[in-house]
């Protein structure tokens, strides 16, 4: 019986060990920006005197999610400080989806030279205006950008391209016009739900000929 109760003892160790190798684990944090990541911001000038949100308001979102290799990987994004947790639950919705996303840090972003060459980023925060759908041409409407907030995310922008009038600005996303052929990156319907889910719309579904798939904003502007 001691044999039995050992050899079922190790069975069991083993079983929970190979379970928590292979149990999906999600972490997630916001904090504060720290001195060197409001340098790169003012340096590289994504933030300066007046913009509509300060420095104080903003968050570093640190959170896992899949790779387009399958893997795992630790992602960041600047965000306004109200939108931190309620954006962790969605990106812990994606992870969970297996959605991937391409690039998801803060060198990618803002650090000059360090941008990837296929412009494949995910983000948030920029201090910017708005830009003009490719019908109209032109490169500012004139008013911030819900991004100047840190109130939208671009997800996988080279998969969900900004279109209008059978055009887009990034020749990568030109294959993704198409959107009755699903892709690896390209937004579902799941991660509308994902988004839908704190309230934040979608600017794919914008009305009229301008589409921008890789949007989500707390406004869906």
């Amino acid at each position: 019986m001691i044999r039995i109760a050992v050899i079922a003892a190790v069975i069991s160790a083993f079983s929970t060990a190979s379970d928590a190798r292979v149990a999906p684990t999600f972490h997630s944090s916001a904090k504060p920006l720290s001195a060197s990541v409001k340098t790169t911001l003012k340096k590289n000038h994504y933030w300066h005197a007046g913009c509509p949100v300060g420095l104080s308001d903003l968050r570093v979102l640190t959170v896992t999610h899949r790779g387009f290799d399958k893997h795992n990987h630790s992602g960041q994004i600047i965000v306004n400080k109200s939108a931190a947790g309620p954006l962790a639950q969605v990106f812990h919705r994606l992870y969970l989806l297996h959605f991937p996303i391409r690039h998801m840090s803060i060198d990618s972003m803002y650090v000059r030279g360090q941008e990837p060459k296929d412009g494949d980023v995910t983000g948030s925060f920029s201090c910017r205006d708005a830009v003009p759908s490719p019908c109209s041409g032109g490169r500012s409407t004139g008013n911030w950008s819900n991004h100047a907030y840190g109130l939208a995310v671009d997800l996988d922008p080279v998969e969900n391209p900004y279109v209008g009038c059978g055009m887009s600005r990034d020749r990568l996303a030109q294959s993704y016009r198409d959107r009755s052929h699903h892709r690896p990156g390209m937004v579902t319907g799941q991660v509308r739900k994902a988004f839908a889910s704190i309230g934040w719309g979608w600017g794919g579904a914008w009305s009229g000929n301008t589409k921008d798939y890789m949007h989500f904003s707390f406004n869906g502007h």
